[in-house]
């Protein structure tokens, strides 16, 4: 049996040779616009504005005439006029198509469906409602559509189609169009930001021959000319660390890097991230640099500091409040860890409180487990938690007179990390300890990698400055900034499993 789709597609094949057959090209090669719809209906209120309301009620030849183009959306028929609604990139407009088109162009209108895209000419005015229209007078059709839109393309709400046909979400949904162009302006903004504080944007490999940076389990795959795995970088980290070697004081790279982890509301495989590595600056100068970046960010964008995030009210006004990370997780969790060294010892403690406590994490994870369910989902208003474990933190430089902590710190807002900054280790001896014990330190099944980057060793061998390093994540970021409650909202094309 022929489903209602496949008729409907049918019909519109049957459209396309109707045209086609008529000496009408379905697909012309360009269209020349005049205006946006947006600009379009800008002008009909400056013509307004200057010559009167009532000038604009009818269509006469002293209107703006304007040539616009976009997909038909709606259509409306009342007798021998015919109403239809343009949309595109900008916004929506109104059309009226009657006695001002030619017979062979009404004619035409009959094969006209809804998601067509369309070029028309006419003057511009008002209907009685007060609708800004265009009195079409010419109607080119620039690319007929062979599938039907979604039923209620207006507010299209299958998260599997809106995520796996991208497309048809941001025809149907005005609001996901502009949560990306609000991710545009923010990454532009922090560009700004950063461009203004004499920072410059540099090009770091994304197939790299270690595995370095972070711990995470990479992707891999396998150059042929080379005969070499590579993996996909899971940070920019030790190439823009070389860079400060090299002499750049201030490097910046907004970049995507891959993770081949776990899919959630804050994780996808593959995301945004910015980091920055300023010389002679250390995890304090980086703190007041990301609470005034994205205060500034917000400001710039949407023209205020104070932001909405599912439930709460945020503000993200400097100064933001400092936890100690060892304050935090005791006032949450009632643990100090401190006073537990080990991880046997810690995972008692935690189960003796009816905390989760995996026997296949290192004594490390179990602090970080801590961390993420006892303190991030408390801490709603922006907040830097500082002064982490050196076990926790192999890049990061120790805190003078303390030998088991480091100048690291994590911002938080909306109960979500927003990133990781440090105080560079620049020590190549330590760091190369450093990097070993972490090796040691795998326990289990542990899919991820830490391997020693030898190259980079040797470059901090050649001195590396006093360091202060950042990294955010630009998705997470964008979510803040635009109430979103999955990073799945701010990723044009988030992973998906193939289907069935």
């Amino acid at each position: 049996m022929t489903s209602r789709f496949d008729r409907i597609v049918q019909q519109r094949l049957e459209k396309l040779e109707k045209l086609r057959a008529a000496g009408v090209v379905p697909y012309p090669n360009r269209f020349q616009r005049s205006h946006t719809t947006e600009d379009a209906i800008s002008l009909l209120k400056k013509h307004e504005e200057a010559a009167g309301e009532a000038s604009v009620r009818n269509v006469t030849d002293g209107n703006p005439l304007v040539t616009v183009a976009g997909r038909i959306t709606a259509r409306r028929k009342m007798g021998k006029i015919t109403f239809m609604d343009l949309r595109d990139g900008s916004g929506k407009i109104q059309l009226l198509l009657g006695d001002l088109l030619s017979a062979a162009q009404m004619a035409l209108l009959a094969e006209i469906d809804i998601g067509d895209i369309a070029g028309v000419t006419g003057r511009l005015f008002r209907t009685k409602t007060g609708e800004p229209t265009v009195a079409v007078a010419d109607f080119t059709l620039l690319s007929k559509s062979l599938q039907p839109l979604p039923e209620k393309w207006h507010g299209l709400s299958d998260v599997e189609i809106r995520y796996r046909q991208r497309y048809l979400d941001l025809i149907s949904n005005p609001d996901v169009k502009q949560t990306f162009r609000v991710r545009s302006q923010v990454i532009a903004a922090v560009r700004q930001f950063l461009n203004e504080r004499g920072f410059i944007e540099v090009e770091t490999p994304i197939l790299q021959p270690e595995a370095g940076g972070a711990l995470a389990r990479p992707f891999t795959t396998h150059h042929h000319a080379l005969d070499q795995e590579f993996y996909l970088r899971i940070a920019t980290e030790l190439h823009l660390k070389r860079l400060i070697v090299g002499g750049f004081d201030k490097v910046y790279e907004i970049g995507r890097t891959f993770r081949n982890e776990g899919i959630d509301i804050e994780h996808n495989p593959e995301f945004t991230m910015l980091e920055s590595y300023e010389a002679y600056a250390d995890y304090n100068d980086v703190m007041k640099m990301v609470e005034e970046m994205v205060a500034a960010v917000a400001q710039q964008v949407l023209g205020t500091v104070e932001v909405q995030f599912g439930e709460n009210g945020l503000n993200l006004k400097p100064p933001w409040p400092r936890l100690k990370l060892r304050d935090a997780i005791l006032e949450h969790s009632g643990i100090d860890f401190v006073k537990y060294p080990t991880a046997a010892g810690l995972r008692e403690k935690m189960r003796s409180l009816n905390l989760e406590a995996d026997p296949q994490k290192n004594w490390a994870k179990l602090v970080d487990e801590l961390l993420k369910t006892t303190v991030k989902p408390k801490l709603i208003q922006p907040t830097f938690i500082y002064d982490y474990p050196v076990s926790l933190s192999p890049l990061a430089k120790n805190k003078p007179g303390e030998e088991r902590v480091t100048e690291r710190f994590q911002p938080y807002a909306g109960g979500m990390e927003l990133g990781n900054a440090y105080t560079e280790l620049n020590d190549p001896i330590l760091q190369m300890q450093r990097f070993e014990e972490q090796m040691k330190e795998r326990v289990g099944d542990d899919k991820e990698r830490w391997t020693i980057d030898e190259d980079f060793l040797t470059a901090l061998e050649y001195g590396m400055p006093p360091t202060g390093g950042l990294g955010i994540g630009i998705d997470r970021l964008v979510m803040l900034l635009t109430n979103q409650q999955s990073i799945r909202e701010v990723i044009l094309f988030p992973q998906l499993r193939e289907k069935g």
